[in-house]
């Protein structure tokens, strides 16, 4: 639910999930059970918005888009500003929840080349993610004669992977600027009133935000934990909110037949009933890499428990048709798929034509690299159909941003 959800909040677009044909062709008991299904998806929608259900204390991400702290918002605004005023590198330490969404915002909104092609605004970096003293070393180098300044995202400050980066970030800081200007470079976003970093970040002066006790780690990007650095990088998160609040709105209905949150969760939970054993989440843009990554933590957090749950995978096509590609074609049948179809891109390659045609590509020449990647998820889409792998579409009507070129305060 929230993974669908977070498709419309996020870009304020028309998302539809298409029950494809071809998904029911050789499955067709499965248009009965959607429709059977039907009570079942009432009481779950009854009993998660009056939050009587298991893990009822982590559901504030729910109304979230509007019941936000406002001021707070206003000092994550004041807060971008000022770091994209005199940063060059922003660097975000977290891991899970604290950082998948947020890089995969700006990955997706942006480019997955963002930090080479943006200009005028810091230059964003995601570490404390693994315990690899190769990468650190990496990003310590990047920021040799920039100026940088960090955002440490934990609810407790333990964690070890972050805590770690943390711990040799905060004395390359302190090396690097003295231990009173490194107080204006760092900011803590940690647990209200207790824990470890919220301990240190107050004894030090650190400036801190909230990570709200009733929002889980991979529900929080619409809190400090996402809005930073999705802010940093040029975003405008009124705007986010905006579209969040447009969301929970379209998606507070209980009907089955108009809630495209409901029907995908509808499909999934019958295809899981009926064997399936593992969702695999496709799309043809690589920038939406970190999306795949988000939604395998989403999922797999959440399902993976009691011994039960669909596995969460996921490929990039058309690159990972050449590997993953002959698996899900002819591989076990224990898979379906949801294909993740973006109906516009920001910019257009037209092929062209050749005197001498060597690549045979001529019959494309005047189409666009657009057109032939539509085609080859339609041709995919069939052929994976046919081979018995049911095959769901979320068809999204991209909404990108410009990278910026110039400094934004």
């Amino acid at each position: 639910f929230f993974f669908f959800f977070f498709f419309f909040f996020f870009f304020k677009q028309k998302t539809a999930y298409e029950m494809l044909r071809s998904l029911v062709g050789s499955e067709m008991c499965i248009r009965d059970r959607y429709m059977g299904i039907e009570e079942q998806v009432k009481t779950a929608h009854k009993m998660l918005h009056q939050k009587t259900g298991l893990g009822n204390s982590f559901l504030g991400w729910l109304n979230l888009p509007k019941a936000y702290d406002k001021v707070e918002f206003e000092r994550i605004k004041a807060a971008a500003k000022k770091i994209k005023s005199n940063t060059q590198v922003f660097l975000v330490i977290g891991i899970g929840g604290s950082y998948l969404g947020a890089r995969a915002a700006i990955e997706y909104l942006y480019s997955q080349n963002y930090n080479a092609l943006a200009k005028g605004v810091p230059e964003v970096y995601f570490i404390g993610n693994s315990i690899s003293e190769d990468y650190l070393s990496e990003i310590i180098k990047i920021c040799e004669n920039k100026d940088v300044s960090i955002n440490m995202i934990s609810k407790s400050g333990t964690t070890t992977e972050p805590a770690i980066a943390f711990r040799v970030l905060r004395k390359y800081i302190e090396d690097k600027y003295g231990k009173e200007e490194a107080k204006n470079r760092i900011y803590c976003t940690t647990d209200k009133a207790k824990g470890t970093l919220k301990k240190l970040a107050t004894e030090e002066g650190y400036e801190t935000f909230v990570v709200p006790d009733d929002v889980g780690g991979r529900f929080s990007v619409l809190t400090a934990v996402g809005l930073l650095p999705i802010a940093v990088a040029g975003a405008n998160i009124d705007e986010l909110m905006n579209g969040a609040g447009q969301a929970m709105e379209n998606f507070e209905n209980d009907n089955l037949n108009e809630n495209d949150c409901y029907k995908y969760a509808a499909v999934r939970n019958i295809l899981y009933r009926k064997g399936k054993q593992t969702e695999i989440l496709a799309c043809y843009e690589p920038r939406f890499a970190m999306m795949n990554e988000w939604f395998k933590q989403l999922f797999g957090e959440s399902e993976g428990k009691d011994k039960k749950g669909l596995f969460p995978a996921s490929v990039i096509f058309s690159t990972d048709l050449h590997s993953m590609g002959q698996y899900i074609q002819d591989g076990n049948r224990f898979l379906f798929e949801t294909v993740v179809d973006i109906k516009k891109t920001k910019n257009k390659i037209e092929i062209k034509e050749e005197q001498d045609d060597i690549d045979g590509l001529n019959f494309l020449s005047g189409k666009s690299m657009q057109f032939v990647n539509k085609k080859a998820l339609e041709g995919t889409v069939l052929a994976h159909s046919d081979g018995d792998v049911p095959n769901g579409i979320i068809a999204v009507s991209y909404t990108h941003l410009t990278l910026p070129t110039k400094r934004i305060v």
